[in-house]
């Protein structure tokens, strides 16, 4: 299969790129984050240009399309809410309404913040209550996309790993800290389902392959507050979990609302694929075995 992956520098773009690489033939849109050296075709785009849209489908002619390409800034959104509009909204119904025109499957990514946290195990027969500009785009993003090519999937996500930059993940930020031994925050009543972003991305790829359409929870199977998720990180790499001091997150002065209680089921997901997907902890396996292997180092060499 031809593959567009548009957001291709960022943390999930670049790593299911380079996932996706092993069996199709890639197409990655970039657009201020250039990428060298990759195993897959690297196109500079600003998708926000008049026209972009009909460049990018003419050199990569795909099959399928998945978009990564957000302002997923929590903080960003709020400062930038027009901007936030443009790449959150606009830019997937465009692309959506394009896909739909030329036969290719779509795959739109979103997020687990379009619910406000006070409930938790939330289906997708839940109904969102986001809090913050970029929840709030993003689920007006889910709608116009779903809308424009009913087709589509949509896939409400959490991820981690390793990132072009080395700063873009949360597992990243505990390490970065606790390799400089710096005493760090945890909050204790904030719960997510991260996955792993390549077994997020391999995820993505069966469910296009098995001809899914709709909407998605794609996280892990179980879940863990940030607290925790820094503390294991902590132990299997060998770091003080001294280190990280237990933290409620209203102690925290952020410009944007969090949600609480993200924690998501993915049921509908394991049903139609036949498997569930991973734990947390066979996540963070891998994550250390990536480590492990050189993988940080291969990704950031890729940085121009």
């Amino acid at each position: 299969m031809r593959l567009l992956v548009t957001g291709a520098s960022g943390l999930l773009g670049l790593n299911l790129a380079l996932e996706a690489s092993h069996e199709h033939e890639v197409f990655g849109s970039v657009n201020r984050n250039e990428i060298r050296n990759a195993p897959f075709t690297v196109i500079q785009s600003d998708l926000t240009r008049p026209g972009s849209l009909e460049d990018l489908f003419e050199a990569s002619q795909p099959d399928w399309v998945i978009n990564c390409a957000a302002l997923a800034n929590l903080d960003a959104c709020e400062a930038k809410p027009a901007l936030a509009k443009k790449l959150n909204i606009e830019l997937p119904e465009k692309l959506a309404q394009y896909v739909a025109k030329g036969g290719a499957r779509l795959v739109h990514i979103s997020t687990d913040a379009v619910f406000d946290g006070r409930g938790g195990e939330y289906t997708e027969m839940d109904k969102p209550n986001p809090l913050s500009t970029y929840a709030r785009t993003k689920l007006l993003g889910e709608e116009a996309v779903s809308a424009a090519n009913p087709q589509a999937i949509v896939a409400r996500v959490n991820l981690f790993g390793w990132s072009l930059s080395g700063q873009r993940s949360l597992a990243e930020w505990f390490l970065n800290n606790l390799a400089a031994q710096k005493q760090i925050s945890g909050f204790t009543d904030v719960y997510f389902c991260p996955l792993l972003v390549n077994d997020l991305a391999n995820l993505l790829l069966e469910m296009l392959g098995q001809g899914l359409q709709g909407l998605y929870h794609v996280v892990a199977r179980d879940c863990a507050s940030k607290y925790d998720f820094g503390v294991q990180l902590a132990r299997l790499f060998g770091y003080d979990q001294s280190l990280i001091k237990p933290t409620s997150i209203s102690d925290t002065d952020f410009a944007a609302d969090r949600s609480l209680m993200l924690t998501l089921k993915s049921d509908k997901l394991a049903r139609e694929l036949g498997e569930s997907p991973p734990d947390l902890q066979t996540c963070l396996e891998r994550f250390h075995q990536q480590y492990l292997s050189g993988y940080p180092e291969f990704i950031q060499k890729m940085r121009v």
